[in-house]
């Protein structure tokens, strides 16, 4: 393969972007080639590829390689032909490249950028092509203007005036006339010839004649000679070629006769108004001298002065103005004393009526009255220019017939004759002139005037009404007028009829205009089927030879059509059937019988005659069997129905014989391939007739149906409208109405006239005096509204009101369903273009005459009031034509619409919203292309402050939305979410209604074109904006589907980057490093996770290619050698930092003062000193979000880096204080939000903060406390109270106290509520607080209300602690300020009583008499201080499982009000997000559905239940610690009290309990042990009754739960557990202690789990407890356990202890449950040996007898010869507890309770010295315990224990101790896991779990453990990490000893082994009974 094959087949793996843009021009040319194929083999318009390829032609095009730019011009017109309008988009930028580039090319690439020009234009990009073309006429080059102007010929030749606007072409033909080359002005000629033929000649010749030199003028005359007849466009834009197939469908339908398709086709009569230039003739006016003229005394001055004005208004079109003065004289002139004034004054209004034409309304009205009065003048020189004007002015638009109705109505009865009748004979012509649809708006006020008139007394009037009469009679026809002519003589009414029908000539006249204009529009048709070359063409006077008729996609022919354009090209050559015709010839009987031959025998037919009735049944009979029998029916259709309709023809008498006529005419209809609609008309009166009888009834419904399914039901309901209406049978009509319902329920209403069918409904049916019939024609319309939905009811507006609720009530029998599939289909090919059915089938009207002058010119009004009238007239018009109206004319009121979004008024603003919102739901889909743009200013408005504002563009955007898809919104939405003037609540608004809309779609492609707005949002400063933009991203991403996302994932920035991953790519985890070691830092986005790099920083070079970026990602998104080495780096470089040099510097005010620059600069240095160069620049960016950014790594690296951090934590804190400095709020708030996780972090490392350091933050910290905004305060003052407890309220006080002094009021608001939070919660013991309660009290003079306010509260507060001496610290006040304190005082104290808090004071009384009497360690032990002792310094971490719950809820519900939860969902919110008391009411909720399942006694209300078990379970174990927390702080324990009962109720349950996943168990066992273990807890409001619940709740999991998981929990805790777990934190000791009393308890639940294993064996799944105990021996390691076993480890002691009874219960067998063990690995499982342990030792157990050789001798050894061994295990057992007692002694925390169990021990070992092991302890220690154990004595002599005693604060050791008022528990008969009250208490607390299991070790287990070590040939050795060896000092007990000994059935249980040999176990027995006063604790 050559190296230029390879380039080219490794170019094709690129993406589109790279291989067009490609060096290489052969790579370039390929892809261009394969691009158009792509384009060429796409079918749908919508394809998302197409979107793809759109923007890459604006390039390509321009290429500078010819061939290549040749291939792109053939990519290009591909993908014009595949695409649609929506790629208009990109219609400027392709279009300007190609005139720049393509013009001046070779001869193809010249005609294929003409050929892709009108493409655009065929896909209605006509506007930009315009512009291209005006800019490319102007260039220099004529090579390049020519090809312009030929392909603006062709575009107008081809498309015509109605696409292309020849008001454009006209303008830019001057500058062409005058073009210096020929060949320019050759083409500009043949274009203008080619307007001629379009619009005309004269036209063009008043536009453009004038502005051409005298040469040119006479080279076009001559050539306009041979211009003749009219244009046909030849080719159609792509919107209309859509509707091509509907139209050849219904062309196949229509004859040779008299149509009207034609006559739609033909071109566009262009106005020559539309085409000219406004001319302002007020300025020349002006400068004429008109106004001193018209004012002049002198008749001819004032003549001339309006001769000037007629002689200006004589132009063709006048630019509009303030006409209104002009008007006013004009007016006065009028009915000026000189005629020949008056007269020039009507021939200029004329002239301004005819320039103006609709600018000139208003003023038309204002003179009418005028003009009409003058009409009395009988000189003709007058008449005749004042009815010319009057005609001008109606022609002109100025007038409306519904305008000026009341005008006519004064005139007619004006007393001058000569008025009336002139009057009458100027609305005969306005109405002669007006369309149908205004004639039927206003003929019901002008008939009554004129038949008025009728009874006038001068004849001239008479006749003009008669004339007005006729006109609209034949307009609208005779129906408007027969309820007038009734009221009319038989003279009157007959000469009306005469004139009427004189009239009719006039449609004769008309049809025959018709048809020669087909005629010449057919040969004009034949002359344009020309291929003109070029606009020069036009002049030679040749025709170029005629070529195939354009296809549907015009373009450049392609070999091998594709079949969509076969399909079209068959479609064309189909052959244009005529039209049918409907009305039948008639036909005697003897030329029917003539017609039949032999098709029907002659006596059938002379039965027919018969006037026997049996025999015309016979014959009837016969003639049925004979059609039947027929083979080409077809061609005697029409024959037989005219025989029927003969004889016996449709006024039979016989029922039967009817009967079997209608059957006959049926089967002839649905048997014959086609029914003609003649004989329909010849059967559908007498069938309709019939439907009347109840006899023929159903055979005529029958036969109407078949009718329809044959020409359609369209048809059929026209013929019947007028057969109904007329007949005189009322049944007709009713029964008729009741046939229509079942049709519309069969086949629909895509094939009815719906207009038609509701008018006869409403004018006929509903009016009828006929109830059957009016309920008929309800249920007709019930019918209907199944189809078109509720918008039928506005075209019913106007029925009786008892009309309109029995409408109401058919339509609830009939909801909308929508598109509905008919029943029945017609057989015919029936066009469907008379409606679309649905909603678009009801009628649309045209309100373009309705938007008048006046009601524009309102909208422009300087006042208010006429403003809003226009927007109600423009809402009272929609109501008017049932707001649905068509988008013809309303441009203007568009316009004059978005001139109000702009109104000063913002009522009128949002009154215009609601308005477009209204005009855009009654216009439908074309709303988006007749609006003009205006969505864009509606948009705008969502940048108000105003939320009501806001709504109202939204309910527009709702309105909008319903009439047009969100597809063409999106490019408004981009343009409105990048707009920097749109408010952060409009951002999130739009965001919000964005997010509501997508979800409500299952796929949207071009959602994804509004990724990149919301990404940029994400980074916005508002913090809504971020949330509404991340939840909008969410929903594009799924709808948006993966593989458009990967392809625009290059246009996404910031965080929305991480959130895009995420979701296509699941494994991705961004993150700025990895680990303390790693120190990875972020990579590039786009690329996948960079694996470790070199230890030089440098990529390694297998690794090279994980940093290339993936498809689509840019450039220069490509991650660096240099960045990826940086971002490898440590980052906090903490080698050469001296934080004690640093510390030494600075200075240490209490007051904060600004940073000075050196001090900016110093910091600065440090921190490019110590910090990673890419985190320096971050945060010290001027560019906040760049400061976000670093924050945000610091953040995620701050677990892993809290060494570093705190070496450089003076460096941090001065970069907080310069953040603090500045005004930027987001990167305030994400420093707020650092800070706390940093001091938690601090805390966790038991690091307190230095005085530099505290120097340098809380100064600035305290006075920045009064920030301006709530949000920032809220968290500033919880990280001080953070700070207060974790530094030192001593130290921190000083700050506070400084905040006192600050100039901002809120910073001293704040300090002095922290003082009231430090006197509240750390007492006033504190060292110097009370000094310096003076200057609280001295803020009470202050005149800010709130900061009175707050020192108040703060002394209050004091005066709660102190009581009346609280007076003794306030220092000097005022009276006023005293009597303030006093009234304060006296609320505080009242308050307090209703609290019942006690008395003020009373607290630190009783506190100070303790102190007194029992020393200060007894008052501290005796809870006094529980009120001052502050809850949980830093909040537990949250474990559970509802974490993930919150995570996939991050938005939740709305808590319930008032009344509580409903049912169990809103229960569950309320218990998940709502605070402990607000959780109560959801609590109840759940309880009680447990309650009435648990009574069910079928079970089914608990199996609904157990699908939810899980979650709820895991929130209530949530709930748990948020519940005992809050008690904890001083409130009521009642929300403990609801969660522990609600989870009883739950775990009573056994099928509850099995639900309960394995994850959910282990987080709420650990949550219940350790509030068991919490020393809090009995110091609690009902504390042991809590104890006691949650014990009680323990031994219920553990009884009904799963026992598989609760093993495995279990055994998972015996693990240390993780300190954040704990309530509150503590000391590494201290972490210790409770980690071991955790697993005590733990060790307990397995005891009590397995001595229940032998009934629960075949419950636990064995396979999975294995695994889970393999799991935990394999990670404690060998070494690990042979250490633990050497140290008495309980828990690994329990592990063996389970491992023992599953093996003795199981035997051999359980070596079958290994499946999850990986035996094979290599060492072997640690658990594979203690399983071969157990079995032979349980077997050689069972085998053992008394003459046994080996293992009697072997037990017997043990037992007798080493009797000293037990003995010297239980001295070194002794020692041991006695060690660990002195240690409890010497802790000051532990020293009673240490002191209780040497008494206990000196009690149970009387002959034991503990003075010996004390010997080197000092003589005080000594003492001491002396002293104390003689104190003791005392005590237990005095009946007093350690429980009854109060404890030191709080004594770590009873943390597993619950309070002492604890009773034995259990309803049910459950013993607690830790009872008090059994004597043995103090003997749990000295002994171990089991000292049977610590007894000395067994020779013979010895033995075989080393042998078991040697078989094993070292396979139990370590390889990645400590594998767990065989124990070699595991002791026999620990294997033989069965879990019932540990049971709760005695206070001193006795151990039990395996029934063996009793010589045997001899010695093992013996050794055991001396352990026994120290035996096993029980449960």
């Amino acid at each position: 393969m050559s190296e230029e094959e390879k380039l080219l087949k490794e170019a094709k793996k690129l993406p589109w972007e790279d291989r067009l843009a490609h060096k290489n021009w052969k790579v370039r040319n390929e892809a261009n080639v394969d691009l158009a194929s792509v384009c060429d083999s796409i079918t749908d318009p919508k394809d998302p590829r197409l979107r793809d390829f759109g923007h890459l032609f604006r390039k390509t095009v321009a290429d500078s390689n010819a061939p290549v730019q040749e291939k792109a011009l053939d990519a290009l017109i591909a993908f014009l032909r595949a695409a649609d309008s929506d790629a208009g988009r990109y219609a400027k930028e392709v279009c300007d490249a190609i005139a720049a580039k393509c013009l001046t090319g070779r001869k193809n690439t010249v005609d294929k950028a003409q050929a892709a020009f009108l493409l655009w234009v065929e896909l209605e990009a006509v506007d930009v092509f315009l512009d291209t073309m005006e800019k490319a006429i102007k260039n220099k080059v004529a090579k390049a203007v020519v090809p312009a102007v030929d392909v603006m010929f062709h575009a107008l030749s081809e498309f015509g005036s109605k696409v292309i606007p020849p008001k454009r072409i006209l303008k830019m033909l001057p500058e062409l006339f005058d073009h210096q080359d020929q060949n320019v002005r050759a083409s500009a000629k043949g274009v203008t010839l080619e307007l001629c033929r379009w619009i005309g000649k004269d036209p063009v010749k008043s536009i453009l004649f004038e502005k051409m030199r005298d040469t040119m003028k006479k080279e076009l005359e001559a050539e306009l000679a041979n211009v003749s007849g009219s244009a046909k466009p030849t080719r159609k834009i792509r919107s209309e070629q859509d509707k091509e197939p509907e139209a050849e469908a219904s062309s196949g339908v229509v004859g040779d006769g008299t149509s009207e398709e034609p006559v739609a086709d033909a071109p566009q009569e262009i106005d020559e108004y539309d085409l000219m230039d406004p001319v302002d003739i007020l300025t020349p006016l002006e400068k004429s001298g008109f106004w001193e003229g018209v004012k002049a005394t002198k008749w001819s001055e004032r003549k001339e002065a309006v001769a000037e004005l007629t002689k200006l208004a004589s132009t063709k079109k006048i630019a509009p103005g303030d006409f209104s003065e002009i008007c006013r004289t004009l007016k006065k002139l009028i009915t000026d004393v000189n005629l020949a004034v008056a007269v020039e004054a009507i021939q200029a209004i004329g002239n301004l009526a005819c320039g103006l034409r609709t600018h000139f309304s208003a003023s038309s009205r204002f003179m009418l009255p005028v003009l009409l009065e003058k009409l009395k003048e009988k000189k003709q020189s007058v008449a005749d220019p004042l009815m010319h004007t009057l005609q001008t002015m109606y022609k002109a638009g100025c007038l409306n017939l519904v305008d000026f109705i009341e005008d006519v109505k004064t005139a007619v009865k004006n007393k001058v004759p000569l008025v009336r009748s002139l009057t009458l004979t100027w609305l005969t012509f306005c109405l002669e002139s007006s369309n149908k649809a205004i004639i039927l708006k206003a003929h019901k006020e002008y008939v009554p005037l004129c038949m008025e008139c009728l009874n006038d007394g001068t004849p001239d009037v008479r006749d003009a009404a008669f004339s007005a009469l006729a006109a609209i009679a034949k307009s609208v026809g005779m129906r408007p007028l027969e309820r007038s002519l009734e009221k009319l003589d038989d003279v009157r009414r007959k000469k009306l009829s005469e004139m009427i029908a004189g009239s009719g000539g006039g449609e004769s006249a008309g049809t025959g205009s018709v048809q020669s204009s087909v005629g010449s529009t057919a040969t004009g048709n034949s002359e344009a089927s020309f291929v003109r070359k070029s606009a020069a063409s036009m002049l030679s006077g040749k025709r170029p030879a005629p070529s195939a008729p354009a296809s549907k996609k015009v373009g450049t022919a392609k070999s091998g059509g594709s079949k969509k354009d076969g399909a079209v090209r068959n479609e064309s050559s189909k052959s244009v059937e005529p039209p049918e015709d409907v009305e039948p010839a008639e036909m005697g009987l003897e030329e029917i019988e003539s017609r039949l031959g032999s098709l029907v025998k002659p006596e059938t037919i002379s039965q027919l005659k018969s006037s026997v009735w049996k025999e015309r049944l016979e014959a009837t009979l016969a003639l049925k069997e004979e059609i039947e029998g027929l083979q080409e029916l077809d061609k005697s259709v029409e024959i037989l129905v005219r025989l029927l309709c003969a004889v016996p023809g449709w006024n039979e008498k016989n029922v039967q014989v009817q009967q079997q006529v209608i059957e006959i005419i049926t089967y002839i209809t649905s048997t014959a391939a086609k029914f003609p609609k003649k004989c329909v008309v010849l059967c559908i009166t007498g069938t309709s007739e019939r439907v009347a009888d109840i006899k023929t009834r159903a055979s005529a419904m029958k036969c109407l149906t078949a009718f329809c399914e044959a020409v359609g039901p369209g048809f059929v309901f026209e013929r019947l409208f007028k057969i109904m209406k007329e007949h005189k049978n009322p049944k007709v009509l009713s029964e008729g109405l009741l046939w229509m319902v079942s049709a519309v329920d069969d086949f629909g209403v895509s094939l009815l006239k719906l207009k038609d069918l509701i008018d006869f409904c409403k004018d006929v049916g509903l009016q009828s005096s006929a109830a059957a019939t009016r309920n008929a024609t309800i249920k007709l319309l019930g019918a209907l509204h199944k189809f078109v939905g509720p918008d039928i009811k506005g075209f019913l507006n106007d029925v009786k009101p008892a009309l309109l609720s029995a409408l109401d009530t058919e339509y609830e029998k009939n909801p909308f369903e929508g598109t509905v599939a008919p029943k029945r289909v017609v057989k015919s090919s029936v066009s469907a273009s008379t409606s679309a059915g649905g909603l678009d089938s009801l009628p649309r009207e045209d309100i373009s005459s309705k938007i008048s002058p006046n009601l524009l010119k309102g909208f422009e009004s300087p006042d208010w009031k006429m403003r809003l009238e226009s927007i109600e007239g423009v809402n009272k018009i929609l109501e008017e034509a049932n707001k649905r109206i068509q988008p013809t004319g309303t441009g203007e009121l568009f316009g004059a619409l978005r001139g109000r979004l702009l109104d000063s008024n913002k009522n009128l603003v949002m009154q215009t919203l609601t308005t477009i919102g209204g005009v855009a739901a009654a216009m439908g889909p074309a709303v988006e292309k007749a609006s003009k743009g205006i969505l864009s200013d509606v948009l705008k408005c969502l940048g108000d402050n105003k939320k009501h504002m806001r709504e109202c563009t939204l309910a527009a955007l709702d309105s909008w939305l319903g009439a047009v898809h969100l597809d063409k919104m999106i490019p408004y939405i981009i343009i409105a979410l990048t707009d920097g003037k749109m408010g952060a609540e409009g951002r999130k608004d739009l965001f919000d209604w964005l997010t509501k809309q997508l979800a409500g779609l299952s796929d949207f492609v071009d959602a994804i074109y509004l990724l990149k707005p919301a990404s940029t949002a994400m980074m916005d400063k508002s913090a809504d904006v971020r949330k509404a933009a991340e939840g909008c991203i969410s929903e594009i991403l799924r709808v948006s589907g993966q593989e458009t996302i990967e392809k625009n994932i290059k246009d996404i920035q910031g965080p929305a980057l991480a959130l895009v991953l995420e979701k296509v790519r699941p494994g991705f985890v961004q993150e700025p490093f990895e680990s303390s070691k790693a120190m990875a830092g972020p990579v590039s986005k786009g690329v996948s996770k960079i694996s470790k790099s070199s230890s030089n920083g440098t990529l390694k070079q297998g690794n090279r290619s994980r940093a290339l970026p993936t498809k689509g990602s840019r450039p220069d998104q490509i991650t660096s050698v240099h960045d990826i080495a940086t971002q490898s780096q440590a980052l906090l470089n903490t080698k050469d930092s001296n934080k004690d040099d640093r510390e030494r510097v600075v200075v240490r005010r209490i007051k904060f003062e600004e940073l000075r620059p050196e001090q900016i600069q110093d910091l600065e240095n440090d921190m490019m000193k110590f910090f990673r160069e890419d985190l320096q620049k971050r945060l010290l960016s001027p560019d906040f979000k760049k400061q976000v950014d670093g924050l945000e790594i610091l953040q995620k690296a701050l677990p892993s880096l809290s060494k570093e951090i705190i070496e450089v934590l003076d460096i941090l804190l001065r970069w907080f204080v310069l953040q603090f400095c500045k005004s930027n709020t987001t990167c305030l708030l994400k420093v707020l939000e650092f800070l706390p996780e940093l001091f938690n972090t601090l805390k966790d490392e038991e690091y307190c903060m230095t005085e530099a350091e505290a120097a340098i933050f809380l100064p600035c910290l305290a006075e920045k406390l009064g920030h301006n905004i709530e949000k920032v305060r809220e968290k500033m003052r919880e990280l001080m109270k953070q700070i207060i407890h974790a530094y030192s309220v001593a130290k921190t006080y000083p700050y506070i106290l400084e905040g006192l002094r600050s100039k901002n009021n809120r910073t001293r608001i704040e300090c002095t509520d922290l003082i009231g939070y430090l006197l509240e919660t750390c007492g006033t013991e504190m060292s110097g607080l009370l000094k310096y309660l003076n200057m609280v009290a001295s803020l009470t003079a202050e005149r800010d209300g709130e900061l009175r306010k707050a020192a108040l509260n703060t002394m209050a507060t004091g005066y709660k602690i102190l009581g009346d001496d609280i007076w003794r610290y306030v220092g000097k006040l005022t009276d006023a300020q005293k009597s303030m304190l006093d009234d304060r005082f006296k609320w505080k104290f009242r308050e307090m009583e209703k609290r019942r808090e006690g008395r003020p004071g009373e607290a630190r009384a009783a506190l100070r008499r303790s102190v007194r009497e029992n020393g200060p360690e007894v008052a501290e032990q005796s809870g006094d201080l529980s009120q001052i002792v502050p809850g949980p310094l830093f909040p537990r971490q949250n474990h559970g499982i509802s974490e993930q719950i919150l995570e996939r809820n991050p938005v939740p519900r709305t808590i319930a009000g008032v009344n509580g939860p409903t049912d169990w969902n809103e229960a569950l919110d309320i218990i998940m997000f709502g605070s402990p008391e607000q959780s109560v009411e959801g609590m109840k909720v759940i309880c009680h559905e447990l309650a009435q399942a648990s009574n069910d006694p079928e079970e089914s209300a608990i199996d609904e239940l157990v699908k939810d078990a899980d979650g709820l379970v895991s929130c209530l174990a949530n709930k748990v610690a948020k519940t005992f927390d809050v008690s904890l702080m001083g409130a009521s324990s009642r929300s403990c009290k609801y969660v522990l009962n609600t989870l009883m109720q739950t775990f009573q349950n056994k099928k509850l309990a099995h639900a309960v996943k394995e994850g959910t168990l282990e987080s709420l066992i650990t949550e219940l042990l350790l509030w068991l273990l919490d020393e809090r807890v009995p110091r609690m409001e009902d504390g042991s009754q809590l104890l006691k619940a949650l014990n009680v709740l323990m031994l219920k999991i553990l009884d009904n739960a799963d026992r598989t998981s609760s093993f495995v929990v279990l055994i998972s805790l015996l693990r240390p557990l993780d300190p954040s777990r704990w309530p509150s934190p503590a000391t590494a000791e201290v972490y210790a202690v409770r980690n071991q009393k955790f697993s005590d308890l733990v060790v307990k639940c397995l005891i009590k789990l397995t001595k229940l294993l032998q009934s629960t064996i075949y419950e636990v799944d064995l396979d999975r407890l294995l695994q889970s105990i393999h799991v935990y021996l394999q990670e404690l390691g060998m070494e690990e356990i042979r250490r633990r076993a050497g140290a008495d480890d309980k828990p690994l002691r329990m592990v063996k202890t389970v491992l023992h009874e599953l093996v003795k219960l199981r035997g051999a067998a359980i070596k079958g449950h290994l499946s999850l063990v990986p035996i094979d690995m290599r060492p072997q499982p640690i658990i594979l040996a203690y399983i071969d342990l157990n079995l032979e030792t349980l077997a050689a157990a069972r085998m053992l007898t008394a003459t046994g050789p080996v293992g009697q001798t072997h037990w017997t050894d043990s037992t007798t010869n080493n009797a000293s061994p037990p003995a010297n295990s239980a001295d070194v057992q002794l020692k041991q507890e006695l060690g660990a007692i002195f240690k409890k002694i010497g802790d000051k925390q532990t020293s009673t309770i240490g002191l209780y169990d040497l008494y206990h021990i000196t009690k149970s070992h009387p002959k034991v010295d503990i003075f010996s092991q004390l010997q080197n302890a000092s003589e005080a220690f000594r003492t001491y315990i002396r002293d104390g154990l003689a104190q003791v004595e005392k005590n237990a002599a005095a009946g007093r224990t350690p429980s009854s005693l109060p404890l030191s604060t709080p004594p770590p050791s009873s943390l597993a101790l619950p309070s002492p008022d604890i009773p034995s528990l259990s309803p049910l008969d459950a013993k607690p896991l830790m009872n008090p009250n059994s004597d043995s208490y103090t003997d749990i607390r000295a002994s171990n779990m089991n000292p049977g299991v610590m007894t000395g070790t067994l020779d013979a287990i010895r033995e075989r453990m080393r042998s078991m070590q040697l078989a094993s040939s070292g396979t139990l050795e370590p390889v990645s990490k400590p594998q767990m060896p065989t124990n070699d000092n595991m002791s026999m007990n620990q294997q033989t000893i069965p879990l019932s000994e540990m049971g709760p059935e005695t206070p001193h249980p006795h151990p039990v082994v395996l029934p063996m040999d009793e010589k045997a176990l001899s010695g093992l027995q013996a050794r055991m009974e001396r352990l026994k006063g120290g035996s096993l604790e029980h449960m």
